[in-house]
């Protein structure tokens, strides 16, 4: 049996893109081994293949980067192994070393347009990683990504236009869908929910939590975790929302799907103010969907485009705290419109097929032989 190593810098525990990764080589014949590393909050791992998640000394910025790829690189060396998949920029390095002093094959799965991220804006680090990406991607032959913006983006940059397959879930059994009481929710309170394991900076969650203090008959749920959550803690406590914003943190998919279902309506707020927030199609649109609510979201492309394509909710044109406030109110209102906007969800979910972007991530590595 052939062997796929596949390599990310997270905890493995949230990213279901990956999960279908190693799925769709198990169904290929694959042995897979599932690479990632160990957090102190990490959550424990059921999965039909092998993982190995690595205890690093650091846990971020650039020794952490340097300790995962030197750990990765010598892993692959020893490993027995015929291809590997390297998902992001931050795992290109060592797998594309390994593979060439091995003679293996790589895959390179692009989540995001890494070069663009915030983070990175305006410092010297970006350089870095622009220099890792300019000398290796024109060199690759197998690369992915999530959708057509950062193809195109891609290919102006390096006139090679990556295969794309979105962050559309293949169907999962979620169980009966619980009562709001079991899940310590009130029943009369209209619902929001922001969740993801990226609620960073810029991406509007700041603003969802301001909007709150204008909606007392509302609830926020935030689930997951990024680097602005300790602003969004902050902004609780100082606001006095404790009884309208809920912090819940990560937890197993089947869980957070079960608040999901729960609520009125999903939010997906990322500000027009990088190329990668602009270019972004992230998996929670597709969870809103598939949980039967309609969503609020901001006016990027990739979103914006999918959400009118199906009236599965509303598009704003600006993402501050009142414009998130006025919209809210009008949709929990106006209860024969959020009626005919959950309908067109549900329609939305049914359309989105998962299976279609598996036939196509199946045809990439069909392609290798």
């Amino acid at each position: 049996m052939p062997r796929a190593i596949v390599a990310v810098t997270n905890d493995l525990s949230t990213d279901n893109r990956v999960h279908r990764t190693c799925m769709v080589l198990c169904d290929l014949g694959y042995e897979v081994l599932l690479v990632g590393r160990q957090l102190p909050g990490s959550l424990p791992l059921e999965r039909p293949y092998e993982t190995k998640r690595m205890r690093l000394l650091f846990r971020k910025g650039a020794l952490f980067y340097a300790e995962y790829n030197l750990r990765l690189f010598l892993l692959l060396l020893f490993a027995r192994f015929k291809l590997v998949v390297a998902n992001d920029l931050d795992t290109l390095l060592a797998t594309f070393t390994a593979v060439r002093i091995r003679g293996k094959e790589i895959v390179y799965d692009s989540h995001e347009f890494f070069t663009e991220v915030p983070e990175l804006e305006g410092r010297f680090a970006r350089r870095v990683w622009l220099a890792f990406e300019r000398r290796i991607f024109p060199k690759l032959r197998h690369i992915i990504t999530v959708n057509d913006s950062i193809a195109n983006a891609y290919a102006e940059r390096y006139g090679i236009r990556p295969a794309v397959v979105r962050n559309i879930p293949m169907p999962r059994e979620l169980g009966p869908l619980p009562a709001r009481a079991e899940l310590g929710l009130p029943a009369d309170r209209f619902i929001l929910i922001l969740q993801g394991s990226g609620i960073n900076v810029l991406r509007g969650g700041e603003e969802a939590v301001d909007a709150m203090r204008e909606l007392p008959e509302c609830l926020l749920l935030l689930i997951g975790g990024g680097d602005a959550w300790p602003v969004l803690e902050r902004m609780v406590k100082e606001h006095g929302l404790q009884d309208r914003v809920r912090l819940l943190g990560r937890m197993p998919y089947e869980r957070m799907m079960q608040y999901t279902r729960n609520a009125d309506l999903g939010l997906s707020l990322d500000k027009d103010t990088n190329l990668n927030y602009r270019f972004s199609l992230p998996n929670k649109l597709f969870d809103y969907f598939r949980a039967s609510i309609p969503v609020l979201v901001s006016d990027l492309p990739e979103v914006a485009s999918i959400v009118r394509k199906y009236d599965a909710g509303v598009v704003i044109s600006r993402v501050e705290p009142s414009v998130i406030a006025a919209e809210v109110r009008a949709l929990r209102t106006d209860g024969s419109r959020r009626e005919g906007l959950r309908q067109n969800a549900i329609f939305a979910a049914a359309s989105l097929d998962g299976s279609c972007e598996q036939d196509a991530l199946k045809a990439v590595f069909q392609g290798l032989e």
